[in-house]
């Protein structure tokens, strides 16, 4: 019985090494190589894994290496340099940067400026946060705006709540929340340092085809994305959640009177902000010449010599294991380049595409939305970017185009709590069910792949695409 018990606690770890074997043993399709299948039966595995987490993501990021060295899809010293790019580096000194700028508490700020330009008003008071989230989530990862925007309306929610003498307020959260959750996941597409998908894309570009993108090229394709967005966000989630109460006065006033004893800003955070300009400068200006991670890895230094933050503080409050799992899926990416298996895979479902480049970049963006609902949208990126590229490659599309719609439409995780770190942070406030995603997720999500193609239809070829 304990076995039994064990083996079903265990159940989606075994179909995972079960649907990988069975890869393994199918008679190879033609076109594929031995090496390629092998690499089809370990991203099989790993997929299973990143949607179930049988085990910790951490352990998967292991593993992978591991599954490398095993099928012999590689030297050990090969799959060790493969874990480690610009891309991992980037990674790593915005998670760094993001942990120096919470300990700045600039959370408190961002919310009496808040109330100060809204008002009272619930829709206004939403708009502000989702507004507020875009723009801040653009440059530090939505991860940390969103660590940094709940407190905000969980202390208007409780202010309110005070005042209705505990009185539902369900529809009033879901309102407020959601409008930090979509406001960081839009934004986070706008700019290389929003979001890992985004570093991990400019990285397939170089590695695979040798095309820089630079910061500031990067925007310039995304960012509008980002503004035609916000006006869906906010009527989207107006017309779906009536809160329980629009006039939020009486609670404000409190809200307001206990933000400003915190004082006005110091001269220390005036400096830490200061030093952060310095770093978006650097990305934007020297990212061509010197990459973005080592321009954010030098920002993270910056923050250590100048005493705004301590090792200790980044040590405790960086994901590692995150850093880990973006580094393995960007290897495992390379693998299935360099053993032909993306370029198999992209032959394989470029004739579901049928003809054109609209019907491809649709697929794409089909594609993965399914994926980034299911799992975080930088593995999504990471596992797939390479097959997408082969897809565009080989039917002609341009690789710049299917490399901005796969990265822009996997931050489309609007359905499923999982979806993007944001999503995930606020969830575990408790205050909202998954079904409040699906509810208002469902409409968005039409009208961001919708926007999308518009864009790349009629936008990009402006710029040259």
């Amino acid at each position: 019985m304990p076995l039994l018990r064990w083996l079903w606690v265990r159940r989606w770890l075994w179909l995972g090494l079960l649907v990988g074997l069975l890869v393994l043993l199918l008679p190879r399709p033609e076109g594929l190589s031995p090496e390629g299948q092998r690499a089809l039966a370990l991203l099989a595995t790993v997929i299973v894994f990143l949607v179930t987490e049988p085990i910790p993501l951490p352990a998967t990021a292991l593993l992978i290496a591991f599954g490398q060295a095993v099928l012999a899809l590689g030297s050990p010293n090969e799959i060790a340099r493969s874990y480690m790019s610009d891309a991992v580096f980037f990674i790593m000194g915005s998670l760094m940067i993001s942990v120096a700028l919470v300990k700045q508490k600039f959370d408190v700020r961002i919310a009496f400026a808040l109330l100060r330009l809204t008002g009272p008003n619930a829709y206004r008071v939403a708009a502000g946060l989702a507004t507020v989230s875009a723009l801040l989530a653009s440059f530090i990862g939505e991860h940390t705006v969103a660590a940094m925007m709940l407190p905000v309306a969980l202390g208007i929610l409780a202010a309110v709540e005070r005042d209705r003498s505990g009185a539902s307020t369900r529809q009033l959260a879901a309102l407020l929340l959601l409008s930090i959750v979509y406001g960081c996941a839009i934004a986070a597409l706008g700019t290389p340092s929003g979001g890992a998908r985004n570093a991990i894309m400019i990285d397939f570009w170089r590695r695979m085809f040798g095309i820089e993108v630079d910061y500031l090229r990067w925007m310039l394709y995304a960012y509008p994305l980002v503004w035609l967005q916000l006006p869906f966000v906010l009527w989207v989630l107006s017309r779906t959640f009536r809160p329980e109460v629009v006039d939020l006065r009486r609670a404000l006033v409190r809200l307001r009177r206990r933000v400003r004893e915190t004082g006005r800003l110091s001269r220390r955070d005036a400096e830490a902000l200061g030093l952060f300009l310095l770093i978006l400068v650097g990305w934007i200006a020297f990212s061509g010449q010197l990459g973005l991670g080592m321009v954010a890895v030098l920002g993270a230094a910056l923050y250590l010599v100048t005493g705004h933050v301590r090792w200790e503080d980044l040590n405790a409050g960086v994901n590692w294991g995150v850093v880990l799992l973006y580094a393995a899926a960007i290897s495992l990416g390379y693998r299935l380049q360099t053993t032909g298996a993306a370029a198999w895979l992209a032959q394989t479902l470029l004739g579901l595409a049928g003809g054109g480049e609209g019907s491809l970049l649709l697929l794409i963006a089909l594609l993965m939305v399914a994926f980034t609902n299911l799992m975080s949208s930088g593995a999504a990126v990471a596992v797939l970017g390479s097959v997408t590229l082969q897809m565009a490659a080989l039917s002609g599309t341009s690789v710049l185009a299917a490399g901005f719609v796969t990265s822009l439409s996997s931050a489309f995780a609007f359905l499923t709590v999982i979806g993007t770190p944001a999503a995930t942070i606020v969830y575990g406030s408790g205050r909202l069910r998954p079904s409040d995603f699906a509810r208002a997720g469902a409409r968005l999500l039409v009208a961001s792949v919708i926007i999308l193609l518009l864009l790349a239809r009629f936008y990009w070829p402006l710029l040259g695409l």
